[in-house]
């Protein structure tokens, strides 16, 4: 069984409001080279299990670079090689998904941790606000609001669930 890395977007978020000057470190995740650019491990939980995937997603509509789209999944996609920064998807979103520090340019690359590697992932776990992210042998399990994001990555948080017609 291998061990998983589980990240509690709810601690975190309460973390980040808490004390906005929490720097909260971000790490990634790729079993291949991404060609859309970097993502973090946060920024893709988000989208997968925070965002409320709007019919008519006004951050895709309003970003003028093209650089957010759905996938077959409904599911927002930003293109980071595209995304000027602009933070008009911040301004038009009205759940407030869009984070603002998405968009920081991390050049510091101590902030960047990557999950492949077990000395890094736990490396990652103690540079994270206490209790936010943690080691587990776990599977997903809906019940307790966690989530595969991943293989090494489970997300605890709350999902938004519509209604179909």
């Amino acid at each position: 069984m291998t061990r998983k890395i589980l990240i509690d977007m709810i601690k975190l978020r309460s973390a980040m409001i808490e004390d906005s000057s929490t720097a909260v470190p971000e790490a990634y995740f790729y079993p291949t080279l991404n060609i859309n650019g970097l993502k973090t491990i946060r920024e893709l939980a988000t989208f997968r299990f925070t965002c409320r995937k709007c019919e008519d997603a006004p951050c895709i509509s309003v970003c003028p670079a093209d650089a957010l789209e759905k996938d077959e999944n409904g599911i927002v996609v930003r293109y980071t090689n595209l995304c000027v920064s602009c933070k008009s998807c911040v301004t038009i979103c009205p759940f407030g998904t869009m984070m603002t520090d998405f968009f920081k340019h991390h050049r510091n690359k101590d902030l960047f941790y990557d999950l492949k590697d077990e000395k890094e992932m736990e490396k990652f776990i103690k540079a994270c606000p206490v209790g936010t992210v943690t080691l587990t042998d776990e599977d997903e399990s809906p019940d307790k609001n966690i989530y595969c994001l991943n293989e090494k990555v489970l997300v605890r948080d709350l999902l938004y669930i519509t209604e179909k017609h």
